[in-house]
């Protein structure tokens, strides 16, 4: 992000861990005032119908669901700070045990924005406690619910909150469905290799990192080595998301002739909303279709 005459706003979170606490309005204001938008930006036209982040909250907490977790985007325009893009983890916290399968729980996810930077995205969602993992599950039968910013906004929202709520239980299915599939050591690699294009490509699909493949597979955790797939697609995506992986670029020649050793590259943590989505979307994908597969030649 590069700044002219508007200041930078980091990503805020509050909570964004395993404290399993409901958020507070004042905590949730201070660290993404953008879900207490009511109207649209200046900047958007008459067609553009706003979603109050807020009144959509309020529904899904008589719904049993606590916000436990809140972030906002960066905006380059001071203006557009308390309608820019934000996200909120879900849970229900009256009857937790219901949602939880082990260590991992089942969550809704919702983003918005009212600066015209996002349509209004329903996803379900998993977060394991362990790790400090924040999943976005895709499912076979529900990608997530997107709604437009145009027409009966408020209409629609309702009834695809109800179709995440309906559908977001099923996916507490994959940590014991995964954990009971084995993973040769060919299909980890090629687990990892997947993983590692879905992180590092270009729009070309070419990859320039010094980061191998390999490094993807290595566990942040002495409980974290089993060789099933549950396990491995955790190591796998936090590896991806949390950064901090190293690996030295290869050497290089100058104009005179001379060897220069490569420098050192450390990944990054992915905290852009949307980069962070589309990547925890991609892999739960490579991991469903992973599982089909091994399934499939049992």
């Amino acid at each position: 992000m590069f700044a002219m005459n508007h200041t930078i706003y980091a990503p805020r979170t509050a909570a964004f861990d395993g404290s399993a606490r409901a958020l507070t309005d004042d905590e949730m204001r201070r660290a993404a005032p953008s879900i207490f938008a009511v109207e649209a930006h200046a900047s958007r036209s008459e067609r553009f119908a706003p979603i109050p982040t807020i009144e959509v909250l309020r529904g899904l907490q008589k719904e049993g669901f606590a916000p436990v977790a809140v972030r906002q985007s960066r905006s380059r325009d001071d203006s557009k700070y308390d309608f820019t893009k934000h996200i909120i983890r879900l849970r229900r916290l009256d009857d937790a045990r219901a949602y939880q399968v082990g260590d991992t729980i089942c969550e809704i996810i919702l983003k918005n924005a009212n600066d015209g930077t996002s349509a209004y995205d329903l996803m379900a969602g998993l977060f394991r406690i362990r790790c400090k993992n924040s999943l976005v599950a895709q499912t076979a039968t529900i990608d997530s619910v997107k709604v437009r910013h145009s027409g009966d906004a408020i209409g629609k929202v309702i009834e695809g909150t109800y179709r995440v709520l309906g559908e977001a239980e099923n996916i507490l299915a994959a940590p014991q469905d995964w954990g009971n599939v084995k993973l040769p050591y060919e299909a980890k690699a090629a687990l990892a290799e997947s993983a590692h294009i879905l992180r590092f490509a270009d729009a070309e699909g070419k990859v320039a990192t010094p980061i191998q493949p390999a490094q993807l597979l290595a566990p942040r955790r002495a409980d974290d080595t089993a060789g099933d797939l549950w396990t491995t697609f955790n190591v796998i995506q936090e590896n991806v998301i949390r950064g901090g992986l190293s690996a030295r670029a290869p050497a290089t020649t100058d104009e005179r002739g001379r060897r220069r050793r490569g420098r050192m590259v450390t990944t990054r943590e992915i905290n852009g909303i949307d980069q962070d989505v589309k990547l925890n979307k991609a892999l739960w994908v490579l991991g469903e279709r992973m599982a089909q597969l091994l399934k499939s030649a049992a």
